[in-house]
C-alpha cells in the first residue's frame, strides 16, 4: 500500500529486522502501515526533551482500564503525561503486555539454537543510541498489530495476527516525542505469521 498526501514529511519502508528512530513534533501524525499483514511492530515512545519520561504500559492500562490499545487510546508516560493518542486504527486491537523479543528470551522460550537470531531488543539499542537511549531507558513496549490474547486465568498467548495487508495505525503526538521502532524479526512464534515482512512509515508534520 502506498500513501500519498500533500505535505507528507516522511514516507519510508522499514524491512523486517530493521528499525527507526523518529522525532515527531506536537500535533504531528505518524501512520504505521502493515504492508503484507500479520507483522508485529515493536514501538517505544519518549518525551523528546526528557528520555526518562517514557511510555508506561502499566500506567496506560491502569488509567484507561483496558489491556488492549485501539483508536482513542491515550499513550501515557511514567509521569502520566500524554505522549500520543491513537487517532486512527484499521486493525482494531494492539498488544502492550507481550514485550519485545530478545536473544535471551528466545533461548528460554524456543531453545539454544535461537541464541544468535536477531531480536527487537538489539534493534532498540542500536537505533536508540542515537538519542542516548540505552538499556536503562528500555521498558515495556507497544506491539502494534500483534495479537496476544489474555485468558480468563490471566495467561498470555502469542496467536496469529488480526491484521491484513494495508491496515494501519495512526499516532498523533501530544507533545514532541521520539518514536523508537523495531520491525520484529521473530520467526519462532506466529506474531509475524512465521514470515517477517516490511512495514511503511508515513508522517505529516
Amino acid at each position: 500500500m502506498t500513501i500519498t498526501e500533500t505535505g507528507t514529511a516522511l514516507d519510508t519502508v522499514v524491512e523486517p529486522g530493521d528499525g527507526a528512530l523518529l522525532t515527531v513534533p506536537a500535533g504531528g501524525r505518524l501512520q504505521i502501515v502493515d504492508l503484507q499483514g500479520n507483522q508485529a511492530v515493536d514501538t517505544l515512545l519518549y518525551d523528546a526533551h526528557d528520555i526518562d519520561n517514557r511510555y508506561s504500559a502499566f500506567d496506560t492500562i491502569r488509567e484507561q482500564r483496558a489491556v488492549f490499545l485501539t483508536a482513542g487510546s491515550r499513550l501515557l508516560s511514567t509521569r502520566l503525561d500524554e505522549l500520543a493518542v491513537i487517532s486512527d486504527d484499521t486493525c482494531g486491537r494492539h498488544d502492550t503486555v507481550g514485550g519485545a523479543c530478545s536473544q535471551e528470551s528466545n533461548v528460554i522460550r524456543y531453545g539454544e539454537h535461537t541464541r544468535h537470531q536477531h531480536a527487537c531488543r538489539q534493534t532498540f539499542l542500536w537505533y536508540g543510541a542515537q538519542a542516548g537511549i540505552g538499556q536503562r531507558q528500555l521498558t515495556h513496549n507497544i506491539n502494534f498489530f500483534m495479537n496476544v490474547p489474555v485468558t480468563s486465568g490471566g495467561d498470555l498467548r502469542f496467536d496469529d495476527g488480526l491484521s491484513a495487508p494495508g491496515r494501519y495505525v495512526e499516532l498523533t503526538a501530544s507533545r514532541d516525542i521520539l518514536v523508537l521502532i523495531s520491525n520484529c524479526p521473530q520467526v519462532n512464534n506466529p506474531c509475524n505469521g512465521w514470515n517477517p515482512t516490511p512495514i511503511q512509515l508515513v508522517g505529516w508534520w
